[in-house]
Protein backbone atom coordinates (compact mmCIF):
# COMPACT_ATOMS: atom_id res chain seq x y z
CA UNK A 1 0.00 0.00 0.00
CA UNK A 2 1.37 3.39 -0.97
CA UNK A 3 1.48 4.89 2.04
CA UNK A 4 -0.06 9.04 2.88
CA UNK A 5 3.22 11.64 2.45
CA UNK A 6 2.03 15.13 3.51
CA UNK A 7 5.44 16.02 4.14
CA UNK A 8 5.89 19.60 2.95
CA UNK A 9 2.41 20.76 3.28
CA UNK A 10 0.93 23.35 5.63
CA UNK A 11 -2.62 22.06 6.72
CA UNK A 12 -5.63 24.33 8.74
CA UNK A 13 -7.90 22.31 10.41
CA UNK A 14 -10.99 24.33 11.60
CA UNK A 15 -12.96 23.69 14.92
CA UNK A 16 -10.24 21.25 16.42
CA UNK A 17 -10.30 21.82 20.16
CA UNK A 18 -11.69 18.55 20.68
CA UNK A 19 -13.38 14.87 18.95
CA UNK A 20 -12.98 14.92 15.19
CA UNK A 21 -10.93 17.66 14.19
CA UNK A 22 -8.47 17.18 16.92
CA UNK A 23 -8.23 13.29 15.16
CA UNK A 24 -7.96 15.16 12.07
CA UNK A 25 -4.74 17.44 13.03
CA UNK A 26 -2.59 13.86 14.95
CA UNK A 27 -3.37 11.96 11.94
CA UNK A 28 -2.06 14.54 9.30
CA UNK A 29 0.87 15.40 11.43
CA UNK A 30 1.88 11.84 11.58
CA UNK A 31 1.89 11.87 7.91
CA UNK A 32 3.85 15.08 7.82
CA UNK A 33 2.23 17.90 7.86
CA UNK A 34 2.49 21.31 10.15
CA UNK A 35 -0.26 21.27 11.07
CA UNK A 36 -2.54 24.86 11.58
CA UNK A 37 -4.73 24.58 14.76
CA UNK A 38 -7.59 26.70 14.77
CA UNK A 39 -10.47 26.79 17.78
CA UNK A 40 -12.30 29.97 19.15
CA UNK A 41 -10.99 28.98 22.36
CA UNK A 42 -6.95 29.95 22.10
CA UNK A 43 -6.24 27.91 25.33
CA UNK A 44 -7.31 24.59 23.66
CA UNK A 45 -5.90 25.04 20.47
CA UNK A 46 -2.62 25.59 22.49
CA UNK A 47 -2.86 22.48 24.17
CA UNK A 48 -3.69 20.94 21.01
CA UNK A 49 -0.25 22.15 19.54
CA UNK A 50 1.56 20.48 22.47
CA UNK A 51 -0.05 17.35 22.41
CA UNK A 52 1.00 17.13 18.61
CA UNK A 53 4.29 18.68 19.19
CA UNK A 54 5.04 15.95 22.03
CA UNK A 55 4.27 13.30 19.82
CA UNK A 56 6.57 14.55 17.43
CA UNK A 57 4.32 16.57 14.93
CA UNK A 58 4.21 19.97 13.49
CA UNK A 59 2.22 22.71 14.93
CA UNK A 60 1.21 25.98 15.78
CA UNK A 61 -2.06 27.49 16.97
CA UNK A 62 -4.25 30.07 15.18
CA UNK A 63 -7.31 30.98 17.03
CA UNK A 64 -10.14 33.00 15.57
CA UNK A 65 -13.75 32.97 14.87
CA UNK A 66 -14.43 31.24 11.87
CA UNK A 67 -17.38 33.44 11.32
CA UNK A 68 -15.71 36.87 10.99
CA UNK A 69 -14.11 36.90 7.65
CA UNK A 70 -11.59 39.41 8.85
CA UNK A 71 -10.13 37.07 11.51
CA UNK A 72 -10.21 34.41 8.98
CA UNK A 73 -8.09 36.70 6.47
CA UNK A 74 -5.88 38.05 9.27
CA UNK A 75 -4.76 34.38 10.41
CA UNK A 76 -4.17 32.77 7.28
CA UNK A 77 -1.92 35.78 6.39
CA UNK A 78 -0.12 35.31 9.59
CA UNK A 79 1.06 31.92 9.30
CA UNK A 80 1.51 31.89 5.80
CA UNK A 81 0.09 29.66 2.55
CA UNK A 82 -2.35 27.05 3.42
CA UNK A 83 -2.13 23.87 1.46
CA UNK A 84 -5.01 21.99 3.08
CA UNK A 85 -8.33 23.59 4.24
CA UNK A 86 -10.24 21.61 6.67
CA UNK A 87 -13.51 23.01 7.47
CA UNK A 88 -14.52 21.17 10.58
CA UNK A 89 -16.08 23.92 12.69
CA UNK A 90 -19.65 23.34 13.32
CA UNK A 91 -22.47 24.28 14.93
CA UNK A 92 -24.84 21.11 15.51
CA UNK A 93 -26.74 22.83 18.77
CA UNK A 94 -25.83 22.63 22.60
CA UNK A 95 -23.57 19.68 23.19
CA UNK A 96 -24.16 18.32 19.74
CA UNK A 97 -28.18 18.07 20.39
CA UNK A 98 -29.49 20.84 21.54
CA UNK A 99 -31.31 23.77 19.35
CA UNK A 100 -33.56 21.66 17.95
CA UNK A 101 -37.65 21.17 17.09
CA UNK A 102 -40.32 21.32 14.55
CA UNK A 103 -39.20 24.07 11.60
CA UNK A 104 -42.85 25.25 11.36
CA UNK A 105 -42.55 26.31 15.09
CA UNK A 106 -38.66 28.24 14.27
CA UNK A 107 -37.50 31.50 13.68
CA UNK A 108 -35.10 33.08 11.78
CA UNK A 109 -32.78 33.91 15.29
CA UNK A 110 -33.18 29.90 15.83
CA UNK A 111 -31.51 29.49 12.15
CA UNK A 112 -28.73 32.12 12.30
CA UNK A 113 -26.11 30.07 14.29
CA UNK A 114 -26.36 27.32 12.42
CA UNK A 115 -25.87 29.02 9.04
CA UNK A 116 -23.24 31.46 10.28
CA UNK A 117 -20.65 28.79 11.04
CA UNK A 118 -21.93 25.56 9.60
CA UNK A 119 -22.12 27.26 5.97
CA UNK A 120 -20.45 30.94 6.08
CA UNK A 121 -17.60 29.72 8.03
CA UNK A 122 -16.99 27.22 5.29
CA UNK A 123 -17.02 30.04 3.05
CA UNK A 124 -14.96 32.57 4.70
CA UNK A 125 -12.06 29.80 5.32
CA UNK A 126 -12.42 28.32 2.04
CA UNK A 127 -12.26 32.09 0.02
CA UNK A 128 -9.10 33.00 2.51
CA UNK A 129 -7.00 30.30 1.74
CA UNK A 130 -7.86 29.73 -2.30
CA UNK A 131 -5.67 32.77 -3.98
CA UNK A 132 -2.54 31.29 -2.83
CA UNK A 133 -3.70 28.20 -3.55
CA UNK A 134 -4.27 29.31 -6.92
CA UNK A 135 -1.26 31.18 -7.07
CA UNK A 136 0.63 27.96 -5.98
CA UNK A 137 -1.12 25.86 -8.34
CA UNK A 138 -2.28 23.13 -5.66
CA UNK A 139 -4.28 22.79 -2.73
CA UNK A 140 -6.94 20.58 -0.81
CA UNK A 141 -10.18 22.16 0.57
CA UNK A 142 -12.32 19.34 2.48
CA UNK A 143 -15.50 19.95 4.54
CA UNK A 144 -16.50 18.19 7.10
CA UNK A 145 -20.55 17.84 6.47
CA UNK A 146 -23.45 15.71 7.15
CA UNK A 147 -25.96 12.93 6.90
CA UNK A 148 -28.40 15.86 8.07
CA UNK A 149 -27.75 17.63 4.71
CA UNK A 150 -27.95 14.65 2.53
CA UNK A 151 -30.97 12.70 4.45
CA UNK A 152 -32.87 14.97 6.30
CA UNK A 153 -32.78 15.20 9.83
CA UNK A 154 -36.26 15.70 11.99
CA UNK A 155 -35.58 18.71 13.96
CA UNK A 156 -32.35 19.78 12.94
CA UNK A 157 -33.97 21.52 9.62
CA UNK A 158 -31.32 24.43 9.67
CA UNK A 159 -28.44 22.44 10.58
CA UNK A 160 -29.56 20.13 8.00
CA UNK A 161 -29.74 23.26 5.51
CA UNK A 162 -26.52 24.78 6.43
CA UNK A 163 -24.60 21.43 6.20
CA UNK A 164 -25.86 20.90 2.61
CA UNK A 165 -25.68 24.41 1.30
CA UNK A 166 -21.96 23.91 2.45
CA UNK A 167 -21.64 20.70 0.52
CA UNK A 168 -23.22 22.87 -2.30
CA UNK A 169 -19.55 24.97 -1.90
CA UNK A 170 -17.50 22.48 -2.28
CA UNK A 171 -19.15 21.00 -5.17
CA UNK A 172 -18.91 24.99 -6.94
CA UNK A 173 -15.14 25.14 -5.84
CA UNK A 174 -14.49 22.23 -7.64
CA UNK A 175 -15.78 22.83 -10.80
CA UNK A 176 -14.22 27.00 -10.51
CA UNK A 177 -10.62 25.72 -9.24
CA UNK A 178 -9.99 21.71 -10.57
CA UNK A 179 -7.72 23.65 -13.51
CA UNK A 180 -5.39 25.19 -11.04
CA UNK A 181 -4.96 21.93 -9.37
CA UNK A 182 -7.14 22.10 -6.43
CA UNK A 183 -9.57 19.91 -5.53
CA UNK A 184 -12.40 19.86 -3.50
CA UNK A 185 -14.43 17.00 -1.63
CA UNK A 186 -16.65 16.49 0.91
CA UNK A 187 -17.27 14.09 4.39
CA UNK A 188 -20.44 13.54 4.93
CA UNK A 189 -20.55 12.26 8.81
CA UNK A 190 -23.26 9.94 10.44
CA UNK A 191 -23.36 9.56 14.48
CA UNK A 192 -20.03 10.15 16.05
CA UNK A 193 -18.45 9.67 19.17
CA UNK A 194 -17.03 12.58 20.83
CA UNK A 195 -16.65 14.36 23.89
CA UNK A 196 -19.70 16.03 23.15
CA UNK A 197 -21.79 12.71 22.23
CA UNK A 198 -19.88 10.90 25.09
CA UNK A 199 -22.44 10.43 27.57
CA UNK A 200 -24.76 8.78 24.61
CA UNK A 201 -22.05 5.77 24.18
CA UNK A 202 -20.58 5.25 28.35
CA UNK A 203 -23.26 2.58 28.28
CA UNK A 204 -24.48 1.77 24.82
CA UNK A 205 -26.82 -0.78 26.32
CA UNK A 206 -29.27 1.79 27.24
CA UNK A 207 -32.40 2.07 24.81
CA UNK A 208 -31.76 5.37 23.60
CA UNK A 209 -28.33 3.57 22.32
CA UNK A 210 -29.77 0.74 21.24
CA UNK A 211 -32.11 3.12 19.24
CA UNK A 212 -29.85 4.87 17.24
CA UNK A 213 -27.29 2.26 16.29
CA UNK A 214 -29.79 0.16 14.72
CA UNK A 215 -29.96 2.19 11.65
CA UNK A 216 -26.61 1.96 11.27
CA UNK A 217 -25.17 -1.63 9.11
CA UNK A 218 -21.72 -1.54 10.85
CA UNK A 219 -23.37 -0.93 14.61
CA UNK A 220 -21.36 1.36 16.48
CA UNK A 221 -20.69 4.99 16.54
CA UNK A 222 -18.00 6.83 14.43
CA UNK A 223 -14.54 7.18 15.69
CA UNK A 224 -12.22 10.48 15.03
CA UNK A 225 -9.93 8.46 13.58
CA UNK A 226 -13.00 7.15 10.85
CA UNK A 227 -12.92 10.91 9.89
CA UNK A 228 -9.53 11.37 10.15
CA UNK A 229 -7.82 8.55 7.92
CA UNK A 230 -10.39 9.63 4.81
CA UNK A 231 -9.64 13.12 5.00
CA UNK A 232 -5.79 12.27 5.00
CA UNK A 233 -6.51 10.67 1.96
CA UNK A 234 -8.26 13.00 0.37
CA UNK A 235 -5.32 15.89 1.29
CA UNK A 236 -2.88 13.83 0.02
CA UNK A 237 -1.45 13.02 -3.89
CA UNK A 238 -3.35 9.95 -4.13
CA UNK A 239 -6.59 11.71 -4.34
CA UNK A 240 -5.60 14.28 -6.84
CA UNK A 241 -8.71 13.02 -9.66
CA UNK A 242 -11.15 12.50 -7.31
CA UNK A 243 -13.03 16.13 -7.18
CA UNK A 244 -16.54 17.78 -6.22
CA UNK A 245 -17.48 14.64 -4.38
CA UNK A 246 -19.49 14.15 -0.99
CA UNK A 247 -18.35 10.62 0.86
CA UNK A 248 -20.83 9.58 3.39
CA UNK A 249 -18.80 8.03 6.39
CA UNK A 250 -21.65 6.85 8.17
CA UNK A 251 -21.23 2.94 8.81
CA UNK A 252 -24.13 2.36 6.31
CA UNK A 253 -26.77 4.65 7.78
CA UNK A 254 -27.14 5.49 3.99
CA UNK A 255 -26.04 4.91 0.52
CA UNK A 256 -24.89 6.50 -1.70
CA UNK A 257 -23.70 5.99 -5.92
Amino acid sequence: MTPIDLAGRRSLITGLGQGIGRGIAFTLAASGSEVVINDLDADRAEAVVDEVVAAGGAAVAAPFDVTDFGAVEDAVAMVGHIDVLVNNAGNAGVDGFGGRGNFAESSPEDWEPFVRVNLYGAMNCSRAVLPSMIDRRWGRLITIVSDAGRAGDIGGAAYGAAKAGAAGLTRTLALENGRHGITANNISLGTMRTPATESLWSDPDTDFAKSILRNYAVRRPGSPDDAANLTAFLASELSDWITGQTYPLNGGYSFAL
